[in-house]
């Protein structure tokens, strides 16, 4: 347990450093893959809540330190306008509260039933995106929400959850090289089936 939940930090870790080199794509409104909050939501599911919320912590840290480099709150390439007051350790509490979502379905996700969980994952990225444009519009003192910038939120969404099964498939297979089950009853389902033949 202890070996998968440092490989999984590692795993966020190594997603920021590739984040960096993923294109926006410009045809589909601007969209992008977001793999640091794929990767993130992803093992949230697959942890206890202690990992959780250190995942949470580490994740919202470097997100805002990665963010902070640019010369605007929020991400750069997202949010155009300046925004002073934004603070520091925002995307913290936003990344942790994500995480109890994707907790919330992993019963399902301990059966076998990653899909949900796949699924879940494009609807945490989505809220996860309005919650940050909240923000930033309560620090502006208005609320302006362009048919354009939802557009590219949903699709930014729906881009990274297609992604999911590939962040499953990775967290199962260093699920195994750890020897660690990260669906318990799923594999208890299934030997109990296989003694019933």
């Amino acid at each position: 347990m202890i070996r998968y939940s440092f490989i999984t930090l590692l795993l966020l870790l190594t997603s920021f450093v590739v984040q960096q080199f993923l294109p926006a794509f410009t045809g589909f409104y601007q969209s992008r893959i977001l793999l640091v909050l794929l990767v993130f939501l992803c093992a949230a599911v697959t942890v206890g809540q202690p990992t959780m919320l250190m995942l949470a912590f580490v994740g919202g840290f470097f997100w805002d330190a990665h963010c902070g480099i640019g010369p605007h709150g929020g991400d750069p390439e997202v949010y155009t306008q300046q925004v002073e007051s934004l603070r520091f350790g925002y995307s913290i509490p936003l990344f942790a509260a994500m995480g109890l979502l994707m907790q919330g379905i992993q019963p399902l996700f301990r059966r076998g039933k990653w899909q949900f969980s796949a699924y879940l994952s494009g609807v945490a990225i989505f809220l996860y995106l309005a919650a940050e444009y909240a923000i930033i519009n309560f620090v502006r003192g208005d609320f302006v929400l362009s048919k354009a910038t939802l557009m590219q939120m949903l699709s930014t969404s729906l881009l990274t959850m297609l992604f999911s099964p590939f962040i499953f498939w990775l967290l199962f297979r260093i699920a195994k090289l750890c020897q660690h089950s990260i669906n318990p009853d799923a594999g208890r389902r299934r030997q109990h089936a296989h003694r019933n033949q």
